[in-house]
């Protein structure tokens, strides 16, 4: 029998003992009957309240899920632990899990929750040893404490106690999909529960990570299912954080980003205090061309994390959430034009992970520190980066790029023999770059090639080669159109930018145009290719068009101080 019930239940309780257990009060209750299981269960590790570290933070308990608990503050704990969760964040996420299960021995959803958090995620597929176990061994401790919590606690924690077993097995994929088969029944028994229904959509999203669409933008696998159920899910709930959270993750690469919209302006502000779900509307915001809006979320997501990082204990994968956090401020601003605000944002992701943080997960973000040099090559500061120190030797995707920045810095200037240098100098470089480094989704081997045409058609236009030209900045945007879709785009200034501004500055207006429309849909709303398509439809006559294109750039670009006077500062077009 659990404490819990013995407490709730017995009549042999005597008055003094009700009289004291009224003074102390209920967290001081349930700290002492804890201490006592915690005695009983020294062997197993159990938790001791305050002993994680972690604290309570205004705006991560903002949703409530009830759990069966006779301790307050235990369920503020759950709370706090199930948006961290949801928001990604499940090092810390895990610390409130054990701090509820402190507070209240008896409770089987703590467990649960400390369960799931060491399982994967769409953004952390492979599971290590450590983490398995301890996923298995709270699992099974859920398991145990199973005694009167409601129905619905019962199936999750059967459920997710599918997704592991010990020793841990060679391959994970079948205890993955165990897991959303469970779930699929659970949804079934429960479906009226957002809660389930995104833990079901979460199931399914996880054997399919970032794959929901096909290149033609048909649904993949899962996909039906995950988008009926969050919409099903969203009617009952329209802000429930994870719903607008795995409703932008499924739509943003397919056909209609535009249906999530209404989940991105629910979801701004809705868990103020974490970082990952005030960021993702910038996602939705970005697919559908409201760099503004994109820039803003990541501005408010960014204080968010140094709010967490003020109090957090267990930062770890987190930094990787921050980095992309920096890194998608700096691409919004740069398409919305903005220098300031987007150098800005890159120096801050210089320093944004420590070095041994970096060295631990150099081969998935490395290639997204150096974004300080795209942006000088988006706004033609060709100087500044000739000034730009040499990375060390121990980062290799970072002194690939300094060299390719610095051969398009060589090729501005019209330096081009030291252009050719740097070339050579990428070249070697690249090959230091181990195969399985990834640049986010795509795979910096990939990502990188697509600066090298880029760099080797601007270098022989400067050269007076147009034919090479053209064919070299074709290969570039082919191996940019092949790229995996991310968000922010694993490579960051479109080739067609570049290309359609040296078309423009050669007379071929038509050509210029139609990449620049083709620009437009793969990035709607942005202004670099507005303002392309406004100047090629000019300069063949096409006025109203022209002008029409000229008010889509002035709403882009409301806010730009210094506007740019072309696509591309390699052919500025003054």
């Amino acid at each position: 029998m659990h404490i819990r019930s013995a407490v709730s239940t017995s009549s042999v309780v005597n008055v003094s003992s009700v009289t004291r257990f009224r003074r102390i009060g209920l967290r001081a209750l349930a700290i002492t009957l804890c201490s006592v299981i915690v005695s009983a269960r020294a062997e197993e590790s159990w938790p001791k309240p305050g002993e994680s570290g972690s604290k309570l933070v205004d705006g991560l308990t903002v949703y409530r899920f009830p759990i069966t608990t006779s301790s307050k503050e235990a369920q503020q704990w759950f709370n706090q632990g199930l948006m961290l969760l949801y928001g990604f964040n499940h090092g810390e996420a895990i610390r409130s899990f054990r701090e509820a299960a402190a507070l209240d021995c008896d409770a089987a959803m703590p467990w649960w929750g400390i369960a799931y958090a060491n399982g994967m995620h769409i953004n952390r597929p492979e599971v290590t040893e450590d983490q398995w176990k301890e996923g298995y061994e709270a699992s099974q401790r859920a398991l145990s404490l199973l005694d009167n919590e409601a129905p619905i606690e019962q199936a999750l924690v059967r459920a997710v106690a599918t997704r592991t077993a010990w020793p841990k097995p060679e391959k994970q994929r079948p205890y993955d999909e165990a897991y959303a088969e469970a779930m699929k029944q659970v949804y079934a028994e429960h479906g009226s529960s957002p809660d389930v229904a995104v833990l079901y959509v979460e199931s399914l999203m996880n054997l399919q990570p970032w794959d929901y669409w096909t290149p033609e933008l048909q649904p993949k696998a899962n996909c039906e299912v995950i988008v009926r159920v969050l919409e099903d899910a969203l009617r009952l709930n329209a802000d429930h954080p994870q719903a607008c959270h795995l409703y932008i993750h499924a739509m943003e690469a397919g056909p209609y980003p535009a249906r999530a919209l209404a989940a991105a302006e629910a979801l701004r502000d809705r868990v103020p205090a974490a970082g990952h779900l005030v960021h993702m509307p910038s996602h939705l915001f970005a697919r559908v061309g409201q760099y503004d809006n994109a820039v803003t979320a990541n501005e408010f997501a960014v204080k968010a994390d140094d709010a967490f990082f003020a109090v957090g204990t267990d930062v770890g994968f987190y930094y990787i959430y921050h980095a992309h956090n920096l890194h998608f401020l700096a691409f919004a601003a740069m398409m919305e034009g903005q220098y300031e605000e987007a150098l800005a944002a890159a120096r801050r992701l210089e320093k944004a992970v420590p070095d041994a943080a970096l060295d631990q997960f150099a081969p998935v973000i490395e290639g997204i520190i150096p974004t300080t040099l795209h942006v000088m090559i988006r706004f033609g500061k060709w100087e500044d980066i000739l000034k730009e120190p040499k990375p060390p030797a121990k980062r290799p995707v970072m002194l690939a790029m300094h060299h390719y920045t610095r051969g398009v810095a060589f090729s501005a200037l019209g330096r081009t023999k030291e252009a050719r240098k740097e070339i050579k100098r990428f070249d070697a470089q690249l090959k230091n770059v181990p195969g399985e480094w990834w640049i986010f989704a795509n795979r910096v081997h990939d990502v990188l090639p697509i600066g090298r045409a880029m760099l080797e058609g601007e270098l022989a236009y400067r050269e007076g080669r147009l034919d090479d030209a053209w064919a070299a900045l074709e290969r570039g945007i082919a191996a940019e159109d092949k790229l995996l879709y991310d968000e922010p785009p694993g490579w960051m200034i479109p080739v067609r930018h570049a290309m359609g501004a040296l078309l423009m500055e050669s007379g071929d207006y038509a050509r210029a145009e139609k990449l620049y429309r083709e620009d437009q849909v793969e990035h709607p709303g942005n202004g670099w290719s507005l303002l392309g398509l406004k100047q090629a439809l000019a300069a063949q006559g096409k006025d109203d068009e022209a002008a029409t294109y000229a008010k889509r750039l002035e709403i882009a670009w409301k806010d730009v101080k210094t506007k740019p006077t072309s696509s591309c500062a390699c052919a500025p077009l003054l």
